[in-house]
């Protein structure tokens, strides 16, 4: 099949950029794994609510609505697909990508015994995809139950006895908070502090407008403070969290130790030495780049693409969406996807040559 423009991924990234594309009549198709559109967001917890008011959870030319409320992870996926149909969105599900290749001056895009020509690949597969688990999570005892944070969607999942929780980040905090109703929790990992007002109430109503601003033009790659916070963002420096507060914590017992360093006999064995006995761990440790079916030559799909603002380096053609800090503090986010998606289309439609390309169809 030839297409002049494939965008792998239906989740907030691969929409935007499906939006503006249309926006200039450029044929594309997006391709996705799943059975619905969402991305990222079908492999989260169930009761998740988004970390940004809905009043900015809006992709390109839809509103959210909703004002300043804190959206349910189902919530959002119903407003996903209600996007891609209200822009009737050609949206292929089903369909597996699992290898990029180049075909004269355009793309070979495979999937099993599929294969699709274009001139150019949009790559929206987004910052949270592949789950990240340290090597010894294999030598925990199988009494143990394991779930990644990814695949965790209720403490209906757990066995009765400690849940461990390795990660003290935001993803650590929320399941802490509401597994620490049914159980005893251990939380593991360093204390990155949290935001020192309350979002959920007047003080984030208030600031949060300001916030905002603050990550769409100050914290960006054109300035010195978003350089410095893109360093530390991408070493793996954790952010403050965001909703929880360490009085949440504690008003549900649960207990900070120190991080996981190793496994001994089958138990979990902290950096200081103690062994933690368990009956859960959940594994809040964060996701990986997931470009190793990318096959160009020249190109390092090892981990994060290089890319300016998206239009990968080196690669004509080729563009990424959704990296964390991709240009601004949020552009993975669903508020903050939509300008670098603006931004990959311009120079996708200034760089289309005035003649075909002389694309075989397979």
């Amino acid at each position: 099949m030839q297409y002049e423009t494939v965008v792998i991924g239906a989740g907030q990234a691969g929409l935007s950029a499906g939006y503006h594309l249309a926006q200039r009549g450029e044929p594309f198709v997006i391709l996705d794994a799943a059975d619905r559109v969402g991305g990222s967001w079908l492999n989260r917890w169930d009761s998740l609510a988004l970390f940004t008011p809905a009043i900015r959870d809006s992709l390109p030319g839809a509103e959210f609505g909703g004002g300043y409320t804190f959206p349910s992870r189902e919530e959002l996926l119903s407003y996903l697909e209600r996007y891609a149909e209200q822009f009737e969105l050609p949206v292929r599900l089903g369909v597996h990508v699992d290898g990029l290749f180049r075909e004269g001056e355009g793309f070979r895009v495979t999937a099993g015994s599929e294969s699709f020509l274009t001139r150019n690949v949009i790559l929206a597969t987004g910052a949270h995809r592949v789950p990240k688990i340290p090597a010894f999570a294999g030598e925990l005892s199988p009494d143990i139950v394991q779930l990644h944070s990814a695949d965790y969607r209720n403490p209906g999942q757990l066995q009765p006895g400690t849940v461990l929780i390795v990660g003290a980040g935001n993803s650590g905090a929320e399941i802490g908070v509401e597994v620490g109703k049914t159980h005893k929790v251990l939380l593991a990992g360093r204390n990155v502090g949290y935001l020192p007002i309350e979002m959920r109430g007047w003080q984030g109503k208030l600031t949060f407008p300001v916030i905002w601003w603050v990550w769409e033009h100050i914290l960006t790659e054109k300035k010195k403070p978003g350089r410095k916070v893109q360093a530390e963002a991408l070493e793996g420096h954790g952010e403050l969290l965001i909703r929880q507060k360490e009085k949440d914590l504690l008003a549900v017992g649960i207990e900070r130790i120190a991080r996981i360093a190793g496994v001994v006999d089958g138990v979990p064995q902290t950096e200081d030495g103690d062994l933690v006995d368990v009956a859960n761990v959940i594994w809040c440790t964060g996701f990986k780049s997931d470009f190793a079916w990318v096959d160009l030559p020249g190109l390092d799909s090892s981990g994060r693409l290089a890319s300016e603002r998206g239009c990968v380096t080196g690669q004509p053609g080729l563009y990424v969406l959704g990296q964390e800090f991709q240009y601004m503090f949020n552009s993975h986010t669903i508020g903050g996807v939509g300008k670098d998606a603006a931004y990959v289309v311009r120079d996708l439609s200034r760089r289309a040559p005035a003649r075909e390309l002389d694309l075989k169809s397979s």
